[in-house]
């Protein structure tokens, strides 16, 4: 019988934020930065004839959450809904607000539970090694996946390092 014999060595790293992300404006800050100043000095390059920007934003997604409470501030009910875009994120949220028949459905009134909500942006960027990694910033953590190269994991801290909200 033939072994598997190892042709790569891919791997992932994770930073666990010490504390959330406060709120998605910050969120979308740091995502955008990275796209606008591609701080890890990715390269474009073409793949299957399409060319793409060094850095790309890959996947996105915002999970709005909404608690209802009687008289009484206790919680009778919750909704949530998930978003691919911040837009999407922000009008999902008013009209979960705003919606007095799921108010009346639960029992009570609305109210954003912010502390719960989620975000996350998949950027995808390739060095000029030729690796193409994926870096994922999310509201707790921050994901380094598909690299090789240990100086790409140092190019990410680096700039992490840089970022207050990624403490």
């Amino acid at each position: 019988m033939a072994d598997f014999v190892e042709k790569t060595n891919v791997k992932t790293a994770v930073r666990e934020l010490a504390t959330p992300i406060a709120g998605v404006s910050t969120f979308d800050s740091i995502v955008q930065s990275v796209i606008t100043d591609n701080p890890f000095g990715c390269v474009a390059w073409t793949e299957g004839g399409v060319s793409h920007q060094p850095v790309e934003k890959s996947k996105e997604a915002y999970v709005v959450k909404v608690i209802y409470q009687d008289t009484d501030a206790k919680t009778v009910g919750n909704d949530s809904c998930k978003f691919d875009t911040i837009a999407g994120f922000n009008a999902g949220a008013t009209a979960l607000l705003g919606s007095a028949p799921l108010a009346a459905a639960h029992g009570g009134t609305a109210v954003r539970d912010p502390d719960s909500e989620t975000y996350s942006a998949t950027i995808r960027c390739r060095d000029p090694n030729g690796e193409l990694y994926m870096v994922t910033i999310a509201r707790e953590r921050v994901n380094l996946s598909s690299y090789s190269d240990d100086a790409i994991r140092t190019k990410v801290e680096t700039w992490a390092d840089t970022v207050a909200a990624l403490a």
